[in-house]
């Protein structure tokens, strides 16, 4: 017999609207989830809990009613906030031990959203400092792992929220993705990972990103969820610097939509690093090419679009963002750095002003190259990660900080180059390797063309599912 848990987002909202489960009972179905559950799937996801608030939001909730029109169709479905997003009155650290004990008096756009929607968050899920890297492991906290297999990594830095939707502690989750943070992890655990066009959704209040490379999304285990989610966060506020125009409907309703024979760019060669592509990876994009053939899409290998020479300003970039994230700090806090953090930030510091804007044009312009390259297809498909999911600690060096960017960016070689361009991009568990890692390929579209991606992610989720695709201990 089916749990609740079993379900999807979606079908536990509609369960919602119909009066057969509440918001209450659903929510105290996941909080005896995470009782139950051995601690390696629970600490690793989440870095704060609190049953008490969640039951309370719960009842809030249950106590408006039946949703009425317009409502989220995810109304009354818990979920959780990520540590790098303000959420007023709850502890958020940002994934450092510089920021233990800060408690914000704001929550930032996304917590509004998922707020307003009526959902409810079950606490905050795990990140590395600031989302720097790929991988969830920080200080002081067990880390974010894949519950296909919990000697391996979860991927970062939304991997807190991708392990915890993985392992079923919630039902979907927002993730963040300034070069990969949402992909690469709904990679490592089986998920549908969409980071969507620049400018799609609010970096309210703080704006902290002036290259323009982050943006929020979600995670879910079908695409349909994953839309609905999008639904959730997308929209714009009155200060925001830059904005995507609104679709033609809601998201969800792209999902459900044929995308007609589309033209499919295709490439496996690795973007931002000289790496040898694993071979079960290969085998999975191979495979995929043939699957977007016999669902009538012209197939067409196309060069990489993006010069070896913007990877260094994506680099400079990189570091100043993190430069940013690290000068505010006083001396005691700067000691509480990881090696990468600091390695990075001083990296960043070093860069000036001018080379800062030189390096932001010269990302531009190599963004736009791409953009031009890549106008005539309707869809760019490459892996997402170069390797299935590594083993917890195979990424991370503190003792060589230089070493450990370069392990990060053989892993992930494909992923940053759609931050740069600003185009959306869905990982997809399309695959597993015999050992039964879960493999994702990675679909892009032209900017502010969500609404495609996700007709043909829907398809292709239609052609080959997943979803009753379960790790151990589900």
């Amino acid at each position: 017999m089916a749990e609740l848990h079993d379900l999807t987002a979606l079908e536990q909202g509609a369960l919602i609207r119909t009066g057969e489960i509440s918001p209450v009972e659903l929510t105290e179905h996941y909080l005896e989830r995470a009782v139950r559950l051995p601690r390696e799937y629970v600490d690793g996801a989440f870095v704060f809990r609190d049953p008490d608030a969640a039951r309370q939001r719960a009842r809030e909730v249950s106590a408006v009613g039946p949703v009425g029109e317009g409502a989220s169709p995810l109304a009354g479905v818990p979920t959780a906030i990520k540590d790098l997003n303000l959420t007023r009155g709850v502890p958020t650290a940002f994934g450092s031990s510089a920021f233990a004990g800060y408690v914000p008096e704001v929550s930032d756009g996304v917590t509004l959203a998922i707020e307003d929607a009526g959902m409810i968050s079950l606490g905050k899920t795990s990140t590395p400092e600031f989302g720097s890297p790929c991988y969830t492991e920080p200080e002081g906290r067990p880390p974010a792992v894949t519950p296909w297999d919990t000697t391996r990594m979860a991927g970062g830095s939304s991997g807190g929220a991708a392990a915890a939707v993985a392992a079923g502690l919630i039902p979907v989750a927002q993730g963040s993705d300034g070069g990969g943070s949402i992909r690469i992890p709904a990679s490592c655990c089986g998920l549908v990972g969409l980071k969507p066009t620049r400018g799609r959704i609010s970096g309210f209040p703080m704006y902290g990103d002036p290259v323009g490379l982050a943006v929020a999304g979600p995670i879910a285990r079908s695409v349909a969820d994953a839309a609905a989610l999008l639904d959730v966060l997308a929209g714009r506020r009155a200060g925001d610097p830059a904005w995507a125009p609104d679709p033609s409907g809601t998201f969800l309703s792209a999902a459900g939509r044929e995308p007609g024979r589309l033209r499919i760019a295709c490439f496996d060669t690795p973007v931002i690093a000289d790496v040898d592509v694993h071979p079960d990876v290969q085998r999975a994009y191979d495979a995929t090419t043939r699957l977007l053939a016999s669902l009538g899409h012209a197939v067409e290998d196309v060069p990489v679009p993006l010069p070896p020479e913007a990877v260094g300003v994506f680099e400079t970039c990189w570091a100043v963002l993190t430069a940013l994230s690290t000068v505010p700090l006083d001396p005691a806090q700067r000691q509480q750095l990881r090696p990468l953090t600091r390695w990075l930030g001083e990296r960043g510091e070093a860069v000036s002003g001018p080379e800062f804007g030189l390096a932001i044009g010269a990302m531009r312009r190599y963004a736009a190259d791409a953009l031009v390259a890549l106008a005539p297809y309707d869809i760019v498909l490459t892996p997402t990660l170069a390797t299935p999911p590594l083993l917890v600690g195979a990424l991370r060096d503190d003792a060589d900080p230089a070493a450990d960017f370069e392990a990060q960016k053989r892993f992930t070689p494909w992923t940053s180059a759609w931050n740069v361009t600003g185009m959306p991009a869905i990982s997809l568990p399309l695959h597993q390797s015999p050992e039964g890692l879960p493999i994702g390929m990675m679909l892009a579209a032209r900017p502010a063309e969500e609404e495609l991606l996700l007709s043909l992610a829907a398809q292709v989720e239609a052609a080959a599912p997943w979803h009753d695709r379960r790790p151990p201990l589900w």
